[in-house]
């Protein structure tokens, strides 16, 4: 199955499959396949590879040669290049982490909604983790604990 994002081909497989052998990568990527090898060999792309250590590309590898190619053309140097890819990962990673924030802050919220103002409650997830929970109920439990903490803030006024 696709991950979301990702194209399905004619042929049943996605942009992640490994399907391509060097010469028809390098063809379709428009470069000479010895431009591959040292792409690999610097790091750039990093494809699969068979048993016998054959390589094989996938269309998203196919994709990431065109862009090192098209930032070369640009005058872009390989480490430049490749400070480019790093940042670029690092971005898809933090997008990603912000993602599970999110959904984690909307359990929060909703477990929050039936709270009293400035009462919450708070209880032992079923990994240890302090997770807050509506008033008169239980965390969901993989363990026998019958552990329950209510914090009510005092003023200060």
């Amino acid at each position: 199955m696709a991950m979301p994002g990702t194209a399905r081909h004619p042929m049943g497989h996605d942009d992640d499959t490994p399907v391509f052998v060097i010469s028809v990568a390098a063809q379709l990527a428009g470069m000479h396949a010895q431009t591959l090898r040292q792409y690999d060999r610097l790091g750039l792309v990093s494809p699969s590879r068979t048993q016998g250590g054959g390589r094989r590309y996938s269309g998203r590898d196919v994709s990431l040669l065109r862009e090192i190619q098209r930032l070369s053309q640009d005058g872009v140097s390989l480490a430049g290049i490749q400070r480019i890819l790093d940042l670029e990962n690092q971005v898809i990673a933090l997008q990603s982490r912000v993602d599970e924030l999110r959904a984690e802050l909307s359990a929060t919220q909703a477990a929050l909604a039936g709270a009293r103002p400035g009462e919450r409650v708070f209880a032992a997830g079923p990994r240890g983790e302090v997770v807050a929970v509506r008033p008169g109920q239980r965390p969901q439990r993989t363990f026998a604990s019958q552990a329950l903490v209510v914090w009510r803030p005092h003023r200060l006024d």
